[in-house]
């Protein structure tokens, strides 16, 4: 028997890692994986001294919570470092940049809201990817 808990689980192992813009990043929860319709989230893993290129949002604010590891984000070109435990709020259209300034891998949570208009919309690189021509993750369809 399938059930809504069962239809709304995904595993880290089960989705594809997109590396892009660095890192291993992957989308778990979003309207791709099981339909939700006002969010996308998963898990950033970056090894010591791996980063994720500068991008921004102009439709959602992004939520970090660093599950462990030793991070520095820019915001606006202005660092914060952030460690286990801590949560951040990236605020709309604002710019970021992470970076692990730890000797240890880092593993970090992470949830945008609400949705842009087309999944196509939802980043704006301001700076080179590391993969060019890359994919973006995949977080589903047009809404």
């Amino acid at each position: 028997m399938t059930t809504a808990a069962s239809r709304s689980k995904v595993n880290f192992e089960d989705v594809a890692s997109n590396r892009k813009r660095g890192g291993d990043i992957r989308i778990t929860l979003s309207p791709r994986t099981v339909g939700c319709t006002s969010g996308f989230g998963g898990t950033l893993r970056l090894a010591p001294g791996e980063y994720v290129t500068e991008h921004l949002h102009p439709y959602s604010e992004e939520f970090l919570h660093v599950v462990s590891g030793d991070l520095e984000i820019s915001l606006d070109g202005e660092p914060v470092r952030i460690g286990p435990g801590d949560s951040l709020l990236v605020p709309i259209g604002v710019r970021h940049r992470l970076v692990n300034a730890g000797q240890e891998p880092a593993h970090v949570v992470f949830h945008l809201s609400p949705l842009a208009p087309r999944p196509e919309l939802g980043h704006v690189d301001t700076e080179t990817p590391l993969v060019e021509g890359g994919a973006n993750p995949d977080v589903g369809g047009a809404r």
